[in-house]
């Protein structure tokens, strides 16, 4: 099944279900743009064989920036020059979603103008920042009335996208950042309706997706999400199953179709694939994850019936031509951190 062709509604023909996931690189050009060698590296992955492209995370706003080097996808000077990168994937007879993101707490005032960082909390994360070698910047946290002016941001982020040209967006709501920052007990101290009970916590996330669907429609909007990770060591959210119980039908009500699971660097089967076997009863839409799976374990989540598009992010930065050595039977070349220092 893995690298078949598949007509997989809502997202249409696909070459394969192999799936580049998110992975952030900071390769961008001066102004926070795409360059071309980004959309060579992202172009050689569709040629080789991945059916959809996840973009690397790609910053709204400066105001939830938190890394060195990375996109943005706010001004026309920064949407236009992800035209080059849509247009060379679709070269490669891939599709290429733009993943939103916002990193909110999980940066620095180095980053975001001076601006103290926003988050559900006016509490640091706790930890180092080796993106500015200093501890996480003291957020603050937003105002009950302010809500809508962020949805603004991603909103207006999306609709560039759609006119760079890309297939979708995926919205990130995983992996501790902003939207993650409102998801997680632990970290949403609020008293509110942003805070407190699940339906307060979940209440940021799916007001922005309500809006985003209706501006993109249904076809068109992704979301990620990261229930369970490895953090130093494993890491779920709290009340994992009631948190379960209601965000997921509230995001299919809402009408959203595709759902990725995300663990990052963990082992599937203790983290996203735990989460997926309590989903899959309750989400009829489409179903990716994986990330640490072996090609013969991918095939297995296929044909069980828990994946429909099977994600990697290190397997594929190490090889442009991974889907290509998996149809062919070859062996998949390790990842090794120095590959990071590069595109290829």
């Amino acid at each position: 099944m893995l690298m078949s062709p598949c007509q997989l509604p809502p997202i249409g023909a696909l070459k394969s279900r192999v799936v580049m996931a998110a992975m952030t690189r900071g390769f961008a050009g001066p102004g926070h743009v795409a360059t071309a060698d980004m959309a060579e590296y992202y172009g050689r992955r569709a040629d080789s064989g991945v059916g959809l492209i996840l973009t690397e995370g790609t910053i709204i706003d400066q105001s939830g920036d938190g890394y060195n080097g990375v996109p943005y996808i706010a001004t026309p000077e920064q949407t236009d020059s992800w035209r080059q990168v849509v247009e060379r994937v679709h070269a490669g007879d891939g599709k290429i979603f733009s993943q939103l993101w916002h990193c909110g707490r999980i940066s620095h005032s180095d980053f975001t103008g001076g601006e103290p960082p926003v988050s559900s909390t006016n509490r640091a994360a706790e930890g180092h920042n080796r993106q500015n070698d200093k501890p996480f910047g003291a957020p603050r946290a937003l105002e009950t009335g302010e809500m809508p002016a962020v949805y603004g941001l991603f909103r207006h982020a999306a609709e560039n996208a759609m006119s760079a040209g890309f297939d979708g967006v995926q919205l990130h709501m995983g992996h501790g950042y902003l939207v993650d920052q409102f998801f997680d007990a632990r970290v949403n101290d609020r008293t509110d309706a942003y805070g407190g009970s699940v339906a307060n916590r979940c209440r940021f996330a799916l007001e922005l997706l309500e809006l985003i669907l209706a501006d993109l429609g249904p076809d068109k909007v992704a979301v990620r999400i990261s229930p369970s990770r490895f953090m130093g060591e494993l890491y779920d959210w709290p009340d994992l199953d009631e948190m379960l119980d209601y965000l997921i039908p509230a995001l299919e009500k809402l009408g959203l179709k595709m759902l990725d699971i995300s663990c990052a660097n963990a082992d599937y089967f203790e983290t996203s694939g735990r989460v997926i076997r309590q989903v899959r009863s309750r989400w009829r839409g489409v179903l990716m994850g994986g990330a640490s799976l072996s090609v013969e374990q991918a095939e297995q989540e296929l044909s069980d019936g828990f994946l429909d598009l099977v994600t990697w992010g290190r397997h594929i930065l190490a090889n442009s031509d991974f889907a290509a050595k998996v149809s062919d039977g070859r062996d998949i070349e390790p990842f090794d951190p120095a590959m990071l220092g590069s595109l290829n």
